[in-house]
C-alpha cells in the first residue's frame, strides 16, 4: 500500500533522533515524519523532476565511502512513470568516483532542485538498472524541502549532454589549489551521507547546502569547516554523521562546468566559541578529505546567477571573515574601546537613540538582547561611568542607545552629537531571551525608558521568527505618560507587521493628553487585571522591565496568580529594585563570611585612595562614590555584573546574595560589604 513509513516505529532512525533530542523537538517531529516522510511520489514531485535539467545523486562505492554527484540532461531526462519509481535517461560515466556505487540494487540518494523556483525534492531508494544509458529508482522514501539557501541561477547547455567529457580527472588525497579556489567562491555544494538501519537497510542520502560565497572554509590541516543553519529539523544528514560520521561533497564551478568531488571522515560540532561568531550557525561540522577528485569540464551545464539571486535566507547567514573579527573583538572584551557616534534620533519627546560605531573600524563584540552597554564619558567634573541598555537587536550589527533625558549622565548624552565619541565596554547582562522557545509565549511589560531591552528583545524574535520561520508569540505591554513621551511607535509598528500576527501590541497611557485619542488602547497602567484582560492566561515568560513599584507590582500578581518565579525575569536600574519570594533570607553560598562588625579601612589600589567603611554605611560602590571615585555599575542590585572588580587583600560579604555569578577573586562592589578579617583592598 501506498501509506507512507510504518506506524509501529519511529519515522526517523537513532542518528536524526538525537539530534532531533537534542533540540528538545523529538516528540514534535514525530509525527511530522509520518505526514510527510512517504514511499511513493507525490503527482506534483512526478509533475516536477521532468523539469528539471540536471539531479544531484549520493551514492555509496564498495569501498563504504560516499560520494556525490550531478547527471545532466534535457528536461525530460527524469520522469516518473507510476508514483514509486523514477527513471534517469543518463548514461554511466568512469570517470565519476560515484559510479562504482550505482550499480543494480544499490541503494541511492537523490535530490532536484529547481534553482529558478527554489523547489526541491528529495527521494531515497534502490537502483533498477537495465542498461548502461539508464536506470530506475525505486522509491523507499520521499519529502519536500525547504527553499531556504537556495540561490537563483539560469542554466544553459554548451555540449550535448549524451556525450563524455574529454577532459582527464586528477585524483589526489588532499586539496588542490584549483580545489580550494573552488571552494573559496561556491555559495552552493551537495553532501552525500547514509546510514544502515536495522530495519530498512541502507538509506542513502543528498542534500544541498547555500549560503554567503566561501560560506565553507578550508583550515590549515586541509580539512573543511561548514556551519549548519536553521533547517526542518529532520537532520537527514547529520542524522547520518552522527551513526556513520562519512561525508561525500560535490562542488560545481558554474562558469567552467568543472566538478569537484570529495570524501571523507566527518565530525559534528556542537560546543565551540565559532558557532556564536559565525551569524546564522547553530552548529558546526568538518569533513577531513582522504580521497578528492578534481573533472576539468565535466558538466555540459553552465548557470548565471540571476538578479538579486541570492536567497534571502543565505543573506542572513554571515561569513567566515566577519566570524574571525568577531572573535578577534571578544579579545577586547575588558577593554575600554572607543565608539563614535554616527547618527542620532529623536524617538520621542524625551528620548534620543545614539547610533555608534567603534573607531578602530573593527567589529563589534556580539551582544544578546537585553544587554546592557558600559560606558565612560568626561564632562567637566571628570570621567562618567554609566550603563544603558542596547535597544538593537544582535543582527542589526550596532549599538543604539536609547536614553531618556533626566540624570547627569543622560544629559551628557543627550547633548553629543554626530562624531563625537565616548568610550566602550562589553556588553553585560543576563536579561535576555531565547527566541526558539517552542514550548511558552513571552509577555514583554515595560513601563517608560524600560522599553529599550525589551524593544532589543522584540526586534531579536523577529528576525529569528524570519531566519528560522519558528516564530514565537509575544505580547508586549507598555505604557508611557502621554502618546508624546512613547517612544518607537513606527518601529514596533513595523516589527507587529513583520511578526505575521505573532506579536500583540498594548500602547497603554497613564496621563493621556487631550489630543492623544486613537493613540493608545488603555487608558490606566499595566497590572494584573489588565493583563487578565488581554492574554488567554496559560504558560508564559514574563519579562519585565522599569520603575522598581511598576515591577514590583506586577511581580507580586504575577506571584498571586501561581506564575512561578522562574517565570518572571526583569531587569532593573537605579538604586533600587524590587524583591523577589524569599530574596531576604538568599541562602548565601558556601563558606560566605559575616559582614565586618566594626570599621574597617578599604584600600582603592588604583586611584592610591583609601576610605574607612562603618557597619550600616552602604555598599562598597556608595563608598568608592563618596570618595570621589567613579567605578561603573549598571543595576545596582547584584544583576548585572558591570560592577565588579578584583580584590587584591581582604574578603567580602553580601547582605543580599547578588543573582550574578561572582569568580573568585572578585567583587560586585554595589552589592557587598566588607567582611570581617582586617583591611581590604580594591582594584578601583
Amino acid at each position: 500500500m501506498l501509506d507512507g513509513v510504518k506506524s509501529t516505529s519511529s519515522p526517523w532512525h537513532e542518528g536524526e533522533l538525537e539530534l532531533q533530542r537534542r533540540l528538545g523537538v523529538a516528540d514534535q517531529m514525530d509525527p511530522v515524519g509520518r505526514k510527510v516522510l512517504r514511499n511513493f511520489l507525490l503527482d506534483q514531485h512526478r509533475e516536477f523532476y521532468p523539469l528539471l535539467p540536471f539531479i544531484i545523486i549520493g551514492a555509496v562505492d564498495p569501498d563504504g565511502a560516499p560520494w556525490a554527484t550531478i547527471r545532466a540532461g534535457q528536461p525530460g531526462f527524469l520522469h516518473s512513470p507510476d508514483p514509486q519509481t523514477l527513471v534517469i535517461e543518463a548514461g554511466r560515466d568512469p570517470a565519476d568516483p560515484a559510479d562504482r556505487g550505482m550499480e543494480d540494487r544499490d541503494p541511492i540518494g537523490l535530490v532536484g532542485v529547481d534553482l529558478v523556483t527554489r523547489r526541491r525534492n528529495r527521494l531515497n531508494g534502490t537502483i533498477r538498472r537495465d542498461s548502461d544509458n539508464s536506470f530506475s529508482v525505486v522509491v523507499s522514501q520521499s519529502f519536500g524541502n525547504c527553499p531556504r539557501y537556495i540561490q537563483n541561477r539560469h542554466f544553459a547547455f554548451v555540449r550535448d549532454p549524451a556525450g563524455q567529457p574529454t577532459s582527464t580527472p586528477v585524483l589526489t588525497d588532499r586539496l588542490t589549489d584549483d580545489a580550494r579556489r573552488i571552494i573559496a567562491a561556491s555559495d552552493t555544494f551537495f553532501v552525500a551521507s547514509y546510514a544502515d538501519r536495522d530495519d530498512d537497510g541502507r538509506q542513502v542520502d543528498v542534500s544541498h547546502r547555500g549560503g554567503k560565497p566561501g560560506f565553507v572554509r578550508v583550515d590549515a590541516d586541509g580539512g573543511l569547516t561548514i556551519p549548519d543553519f536553521n533547517g526542518n529539523l529532520f537532520f537527514s544528514t547529520l542524522g547520518n554523521f552522527a551513526v556513520n560520521p562519512r561525508a561525500g561533497l560535490l562542488f560545481i564551478d558554474d562558469e567552467t562546468g568543472d566538478i569537484l568531488q570529495l570524501t571523507g571522515r566527518v565530525e559534528l560540532i556542537f560546543d565551540s566559541p565559532e558557532i556564536a561568531a559565525f551569524e546564522g550557525a547553530e552548529r558546526l561540522w568538518r569533513v577531513m578529505p582522504d580521497r578528492v577528485v578534481l573533472r576539468p569540464d565535466a558538466l555540459p551545464l553552465r548557470w548565471t546567477f540571476a538578479e538579486n539571486g541570492f536567497s534571502p535566507s543565505s543573506l542572513m547567514t554571515g561569513s567566515w571573515e566577519e566570524a574571525q573579527r568577531r572573535l578577534k573583538a571578544i579579545t577586547t572584551a575588558k577593554t575600554w574601546r572607543r565608539f563614535r557616534v554616527e547618527r542620532i534620533v529623536d524617538e520621542s519627546a524625551t528620548v534620543r537613540s545614539l547610533h555608534l560605531a567603534p573607531t578602530d573600524g573593527e567589529a563589534l563584540v556580539p551582544h544578546r538582547a537585553g544587554q546592557h552597554l558600559p560606558i565612560r564619558m568626561v564632562d567637566g567634573a571628570g570621567h562618567i561611568r554609566r550603563s544603558y541598555t542596547i535597544s538593537s537587536a544582535p543582527a542589526d550589527h550596532q549599538y543604539r542607545l536609547s536614553i531618556k533625558r533626566e540624570g547627569r549622565g543622560s544629559q551628557l548624552l543627550h547633548s553629543l552629537r554626530p562624531g563625537d565619541e565616548i568610550e566602550v565596554l562589553a556588553p553585560a547582562g543576563n536579561f535576555t531571551i531565547e527566541a526558539m522557545e517552542r514550548k511558552r509565549p513571552a509577555v514583554l511589560l515595560a513601563a517608560g525608558i524600560g522599553i529599550t531591552p525589551l524593544l532589543s528583545m522584540l526586534r531579536h524574535v523577529v528576525h529569528e521568527g524570519d531566519r528560522t520561520r519558528h516564530r514565537r508569540p509575544i505580547w508586549l505591554f507598555r505604557s508611557s505618560r502621554s502618546a508624546a513621551e512613547r517612544p518607537f511607535d513606527r518601529e514596533i509598528g513595523e516589527l507587529v507587521e513583520r511578526s505575521q500576527s505573532t506579536v500583540h501590541d498594548i500602547r497603554v497611557l497613564s496621563a493621556p493628553a487631550a489630543g492623544d485619542e486613537g493613540s493608545y488602547d488603555v487608558a490606566g497602567r499595566i497590572d494584573v487585571e489588565l493583563l487578565k484582560q488581554y492574554l488567554p492566561f496559560g504558560d508564559y515568560d514574563f519579562y519585565l522591565c522599569g520603575p522598581s513599584l511598576f515591577m514590583q507590582g506586577i511581580h507580586d500578581g504575577l506571584r498571586g496568580l501561581d506564575v512561578s518565579e522562574e517565570r518572571i525575569h526583569a531587569e532593573a536600574f537605579g538604586p533600587s529594585t524590587f524583591k523577589r519570594d524569599g530574596q531576604v533570607a538568599t541562602t548565601p553560598r558556601d563558606g560566605a563570611k559575616p559582614a565586618a562588625s566594626a570599621p574597617t579601612r578599604v584600600i582603592f589600589t588604583q586611584s592610591a585612595k583609601e576610605a574607612s567603611w562603618k557597619p550600616g554605611g552602604g555598599s562598597l560602590l556608595e563608598l568608592a562614590e563618596a570618595r570621589g571615585l567613579s567605578p561603573s555599575y549598571g543595576c545596582r542590585a547584584g544583576n548585572c555584573g558591570d560592577c565588579r572588580v578584583a580584590i587584591t587583600k581582604g574578603s567580602v560579604s553580601y547582605p543580599s546574595e547578588p543573582s550574578y555569578p561572582v569568580e573568585d577573586g572578585e567583587v560586585l562592589i554595589c552589592s557587598a560589604v566588607p567582611a570581617d578579617g582586617g583591611d581590604l583592598h580594591l582594584e578601583i
